[in-house]
């Protein structure tokens, strides 16, 4: 068996099969070892431990033998790390089973780097190669990655499980151990990198012809031209990606990428088997791993997650025009610091091109263009009918109106003939009592305003005030104020039109008759 090969400039490496076994026996190895050591608190210390092992092929008294070369297995901050495996509810047991018990599954890679990617059998985690300059950046990363995971572990960011590095053959091979964004038990109809670049941002015609293609910012523009969510879940998306940004900001991160699968519910096609031959049915191991997860509610490690047993594998309910989707992302490409050669490559490119529109650009500029293609381009929010509210409303003002008006007419009915019976009583005892002179005025009645003012200015020789009770033109004026907001109607009468139909109501109206005596 072949287990070096050499590129075209005669370098030597191992192959493929080769990294792959000596990945699950360093990290099996390494990781179980880790066992034996006590839990306590993570030092900043801690972040710069560098852990090695030697593992010849015939064995030794603390390694096994094994059929590759001889390699040399590190294991970077391993305390950090293990700490950060327990935060997302990660067992040891669970992730060596996960990593060593079958083999690994090579994935294309379809960036313009040279890392190759790694599945675990049970979709759980990725292992990418990573470069040592993007290794180094991890390292440093470690301590303010530390506490952003403890202000809060739902994050679109990449979840970092282990960091290690591969000696063999005097080659080193850096290795990062991560979340897995897309499952691969959901076939995913489409596929995207995006940045918030327009410059190059097309996937090439290599790309578009691979089976499962994954294609850039302007074919999203092209195929899809947005996403859309209902309110409260759009809203703690942005949110969630507004507080990574602003992290990745502060690490002066830039040139990241949302990777954003599309599975459309409405085909029936799926992948691999589908769902129910998954082998994350059987209950997730991770928390915190899944789209939805990532952006919704609280929770505390240990607990079961929500969407352990959901066969949306937790990706968010979206639309598309009248197809309905489920979304699965994440951020990802963190790795890359604004450094001097960032800085080069960004002033030739605005050179030769628009420097707002080239990819690569100042931490604080790349955050802000990179929400602001997501927020407005990318992801879209439900907006609510708003014809059919207002028509709604409308209908729902006639009936009111109608009922105020019978109860209107009903109560008018009544108070006439209140009023009716009422006036002849008082007729009666205004006859009875005409030769009298009173000396109050009862409360309860009033003067006739058109004869108010000469009857208080002759108070003097005034003999005998008969009192009437309130003319129905204004009883009617004053039950129309106090049941203003029963009839909707009424309000909006001209006073002209009250007055009019008061002699058409049918009421007898009595006068007021004045003695003034012999004066």
């Amino acid at each position: 068996m072949c287990v070096f090969s050499a590129d075209k400039d005669g370098i030597i490496s191992p192959t493929a099969e080769a990294l792959r076994g000596a990945i699950q026996l360093g990290i099996g190895y390494t990781v179980g070892n880790m066992t034996s050591k006590p839990d306590r608190d993570v030092l900043m210390q801690d972040f710069y431990v560098v852990e090695s092992a030697f593992l010849p092929s015939e064995g030794s008294n603390l390694t096994p033998a094994h059929h590759y070369p001889d390699f040399r297995f590190k294991n970077y901050a391993p305390l950090a790390f293990r700490y950060f495996r327990e935060l997302f509810g990660i067992k040891p047991d669970d992730y060596l089973y996960s990593i060593c018990k079958e083999p690994l599954i090579e994935l294309s890679n379809p960036g313009a780097s040279s890392s190759w990617f790694y599945l675990t059998s049970d979709d759980e985690f990725i292992i990418k190669t990573v470069q040592n300059k993007e290794a180094e950046f991890l390292q440093k990363l470690l301590p303010g990655y530390y506490m952003n995971l403890n202000q809060n572990p739902r994050t679109l960011l990449p979840k970092f499980y282990g960091l290690y590095c591969i000696q063999c053959g005097g080659v080193n091979i850096r290795l990062v151990v991560m979340n897995n964004i897309l499952p691969r038990s959901l076939k995913m109809h489409y596929k995207y990198d995006l940045k918030g670049s327009t410059y190059k941002r097309r996937a090439s015609r290599k790309e578009c012809v691979k089976p499962s293609p994954t294609f850039k910012d302007l074919d999203f523009q092209e195929i899809h031209e947005g996403l859309y969510f209902d309110a409260d879940t759009y809203s703690a998306l942005m949110k969630t990606l507004q507080r990574d940004c602003r992290v990745l900001e502060s690490f002066k991160i830039m040139d990241y990428s949302l990777l954003l699968g599309i599975h459309v519910l409405d085909r029936k096609l799926r992948g691999r088997g589908g769902i129910g031959d998954s082998k994350r049915q059987g209950g997730q191991k991770v928390l915190y791993s899944t789209a939805r997860e990532s952006i919704q509610g609280d929770g505390k490690a240990g607990e079961l997650p929500p969407d352990a047993d959901d066969d949306t594998l937790g990706g968010i309910p979206a639309k598309h025009k009248d197809e309905k989707l489920l979304i699965f992302l994440g951020i990802i490409d963190i790795l890359q610091s604004y450094r001097f050669i960032k800085k080069v490559e960004h002033s030739w490119k605005a050179l030769v091109h628009d420097g707002d529109t080239v990819s690569v650009h100042r931490p604080n500029f790349y955050a802000d263009r990179f929400l602001k293609f997501m927020g407005t381009t990318v992801f879209k929010k439900i907006q609510p009918l708003r014809g059919a509210s207002s028509r709604r409303k409308k209908n729902s003002i006639q009936p009111c109106r109608s009922a105020s008006q019978e109860v209107l007419s009903t109560l008018n009915e009544e108070s006439q003939e209140e009023r009716r019976a009422q006036s002849l009583e008082n007729l009666d005892d205004t006859e009875t009592r005409s030769s009298q002179k009173p000396d109050v005025i009862p409360s309860s009645t009033r003067l006739n305003p058109a004869i108010s003012a000469a009857t208080m200015s002759s108070a003097s020789s005034l003999d005998d005030v008969k009192t009437e009770p309130l003319t129905d033109s204004e009883n009617r004026d004053d039950y129309r104020t106090s049941s203003s907001t029963l009839a909707l109607e009424d309000s909006t009468l001209p006073a002209s039109n009250s007055q009019a139909s008061t002699p058409e109501s049918g009421l007898d109206i009595y006068l007021v008759s004045i003695d003034f005596g012999s004066h």
